[in-house]
């Protein structure tokens, strides 16, 4: 397990490094670094494991070789959870363990808790797990394991922009605003949408 492959999974605004150990056949384990750290974390640590596991230890976006997010942007701890989620989707992975470090040990109880069904086995170094109050616990996992599946959803979706008659772009605006009137629709397509030569 001394030697490792080079990964890299494509997101919006670029793409999110690992590297890999094992046989990719083998139970998949994904490793979670701390804070600002990167995937050599588990360089000493995985050749001493067992060898019939596939173990694929990712850079969080800004770490490592991973992207940096656009400038400007910030780094909020549900989008290094949602990093994850798209590194599983990438991998195919349904079922895996996690094992993580220090922030990655919050980031992997984060996603235990909103993707139970999706990971086998926690395992943290130097860390609690992510703790929430008993009674908001329904509401939080609803609402952030929600914002999570529309985000990856709408980045599968991505297409080029439809070209729309200006009255079809204001129906539509009309239709996802039902508070707006024609008048009001009409002043925010002015800046809001780009006359083309096809709509």
């Amino acid at each position: 397990l001394g030697m490792f492959s080079e990964l890299k999974f494509p997101v919006p605004w670029g793409h999110v490094a690992a590297k890999a150990w094992g046989p990719s056949g083998g139970h998949p384990v994904l490793c979670l670094h701390g804070w600002l750290d990167n995937a050599n974390t588990f360089d000493k640590l995985i050749p001493l494991l067992p060898r019939d596991y596939y173990y694929v230890a990712m850079d969080f976006s800004g770490h490592g070789l991973s992207s940096h997010r656009p400038a400007g942007s910030p780094y909020h701890f549900l989008d290094y959870v949602t990093d994850v989620r798209r590194v599983a989707a990438a991998l195919q992975w349904r079922r895996f363990t996690l094992m993580g470090h220090s922030m990655g040990g919050s980031v992997a109880g984060m996603f235990c808790f909103l993707y139970p069904e999706m990971v086998d086995k926690l395992i943290l170094l130097e860390n609690l797990g992510f703790l929430l109050d008993p009674e908001d616990t329904e509401a939080w996992l609803k609402s952030k394991r929600m914002v999570i599946d529309r985000l990856l959803t709408l980045e599968a979706k991505q297409q080029a922009p439809k070209a729309r008659s200006p009255e079809a772009a204001l129906q539509r605006l009309l239709e996802a605003n039902r508070h707006l009137t024609a008048e009001g629709g009409t002043i925010l397509l002015q800046r809001g949408a780009t006359e083309t030569p096809t709509g």
